[in-house]
């Protein structure tokens, strides 16, 4: 079965790329949604999805001390290029890096690289789909590891139960969590707003994307707040031969909706109605 999965990505956080994917949701039929911004999932809020924990996540292995083998001859304290191990070789977990050098430099084998939890990763029913999502502890790292799994449970779940869509809520930037988000994917939407760093960051992402064969899609949020800078946007579009499909407007309206946990789209139809949302859908769906 040939799934049409659709990741929307923007070059730093607060863009509205997550306002942008809870409008296109309702609208795309036969779906699976994917949240792989796992460093600060929220697309759940919006649909109240029912949460189960699936899985614990290790992105990391840890070094764990048997202090009943230890005899204290402080190698491991000397190699620890992190700060993990004191001189009284006690480990701080939180600051280990997974580099395992204490394990193979300590004589007596009272060190053992273990699985750690990183995170989780939730599936949950929503009124329009299933929908898979995780949640990276604060602080901890393979961010893009965690996001991989989302996918592939989509791309799971999708093929067992015949389902044409996945719309992926991407992670922002352009690091490795953002390559893992995209990597394999048929459509990428990404969302910039009209103001000198907000090109910048299209620059970027749209560099990044553009080494793989992915159709690539451009949507300007806010566009009324600066017409100068959306004409450079759609001037850098042009230029790179992709166009820039929809212009959202700044509307207090898409910000109380979002206040009052309502879908946008949904709330607003007229308003997007008149700026051919609809015919967006369409076109990233064909």
């Amino acid at each position: 079965m040939n799934i049409n999965e659709i990741v929307v990505i923007s070059g730093k956080g607060g863009t509205g790329k997550t306002t942008l994917t809870s409008c296109l949701v309702p609208y795309i039929e036969s779906i699976v949604i994917a949240d792989c911004d796992v460093d600060a999932p929220d697309l759940d809020i919006l649909f109240n999805s029912k949460k189960e924990i699936i899985e614990n996540f290790s992105g990391l292995d840890r070094a764990q001390l048997n202090k009943d083998k230890c005899i204290t001859c402080g190698r491991c304290y000397e190699v620890c290029k992190f700060g993990a191990i004191t001189k009284d070789i006690e480990f701080k977990e939180i600051k280990c890096e997974g580099c395992s050098v204490c394990e193979v430099v300590c004589p007596v084998g009272a060190i053992e690289m273990v699985k750690n939890k990183t995170g989780e990763v939730y599936m949950g029913d929503s009124k329009y789909g299933r929908m898979i999502h995780a949640k990276l502890i604060p602080g901890e790292e393979a961010s893009g590891k965690l996001v991989a799994q989302v996918r592939q449970k989509a791309k799971k779940y999708a093929k067992e139960n015949s389902i044409r869509n996945i719309l992926v809520d991407g992670s922002p930037g352009i690091g490795c969590n953002v390559i893992s988000s995209i990597m394999g994917s048929k459509k990428v939407i990404m969302v910039c707003e009209p103001t000198y760093s907000g090109l910048h960051d299209l620059e970027r992402v749209y560099e990044l994307v553009s080494n793989y064969p992915i159709e690539v899609f451009i949507v300007i949020n806010k566009f009324d707040i600066s017409l100068e800078m959306t004409g450079k946007i759609e001037e850098f579009a042009k230029n790179n031969g992709v166009k820039v499909n929809l212009k959202v407007p700044f509307d207090k309206r898409i910000v109380n909706s979002i206040v009052e946990k309502k879908i946008p789209s949904l709330k607003e139809k007229e308003l997007f109605e008149k700026i051919g949302f609809f015919q967006f859908v369409k076109e990233i769906i064909k």
